[in-house]
């Protein structure tokens, strides 16, 4: 039977493909190579829906009020300190955005603050990654039920069929294909490793 956090770990990885995107940017960046406004404008896009809306949206809708209801605590340490964490991350979103657009405006005038936040995004998240998938999702496991995995299952499906039918799929498409497009032809790939140096 899949658990409700299974689900949110598979979309861990999904986040993870767009880290290594970010990572590669920076790199392009640093060099001084351009990137193309429409990778900006997907990596925007897949923050803000895929990020956000739907990952951040179950779990801040659905998985934690129903901890709450097993006895969590809704402040400290994970349920307060992940919703401050989640409040960072768009915050950070919206540097992108706002960096991404002074960079096609303004190009390599714009590109340091543009390398900053990318790094920003890149450091963050694998920290944020690491607090759910050892703190919150084992507590979770040992708090839910088995009706509760199912009814969260349930609650999961709805937050993406709201924001468009197919939208977690074409999300995890975008994902792979900004993955296939700036890291795997990146000049920094090392030679038939299919890892960055």
């Amino acid at each position: 039977m899949q658990r409700a956090t299974d689900s949110l770990e598979q979309e861990h990885r999904t986040i993870e493909k767009i880290l290594r995107v970010t990572g590669v940017l920076v790199d392009e960046l640093a060099e001084n190579r351009d990137i193309d406004d429409d990778i900006l404008r997907d990596l925007c896009q897949f923050l803000r829906v895929y990020g956000h809306q739907c990952h951040h949206g179950k779990e801040e809708s659905y998985l934690f009020p129903m901890l709450e209801s097993h006895g969590v605590p809704e402040e400290g340490c994970p349920l307060g300190a992940l919703r401050h964490e989640h409040e960072r991350s768009r915050v950070l979103t919206q540097e992108l955005v706002q960096a991404s657009a002074d960079y096609a405006a303004n190009g390599h005038d714009g590109s340091s603050a543009l390398s900053e936040v990318l790094r920003n995004i890149a450091q963050f998240y694998p920290a944020h990654i690491w607090k759910e998938e050892y703190l919150l999702f084992p507590m979770a496991r040992k708090v839910l039920s088995e009706e509760d995995d199912q009814r969260l299952l349930k609650e999961f499906k709805s937050v993406e069929s709201d924001i468009y039918s197919y939208a977690h799929e074409s999300y995890e498409q975008l994902a792979t294909e900004l993955e296939d497009r700036v890291v795997k032809t990146s000049p920094k790939m090392i030679a038939g490793t299919g890892r960055v140096a």
